[in-house]
């Protein structure tokens, strides 16, 4: 248990931090599972679409310092690589 007035202070700021962050890493988890799933149905404007939406979320999350910005670009890379496989996929 903290034994300073600092360190309770601390406890308290970051549960109010944990619970921002939880909204906004809930959020771009969410965007990135409904962007894999809109490429895995096959309609390429939805999935276009959905995986914009994504993007933007994890970018959000990137610029809150919520995720790290390497991870958010990996995660970005492996789903646009999945979104251009659809479209080429469609073309043939």
């Amino acid at each position: 248990m903290a034994n300073t007035h600092s360190n309770i202070k601390r406890i308290r700021s970051n549960k109010v931090k944990l619970a921002k962050n939880a909204i906004v890493r809930t959020t771009a988890k969410t965007a990135l599972k409904n962007g894999r799933e809109a490429i895995k149905s096959g309609d390429a404007s939805a999935a276009v679409e959905q995986v914009k939406k994504a993007i933007q979320a994890l970018d959000a999350a990137a610029e809150k310092k919520v995720l790290h910005k390497n991870n958010v670009a990996r995660r970005k890379s492996r789903l646009q690589l999945q979104l251009n496989a659809l479209a080429t996929k469609k073309s043939k």
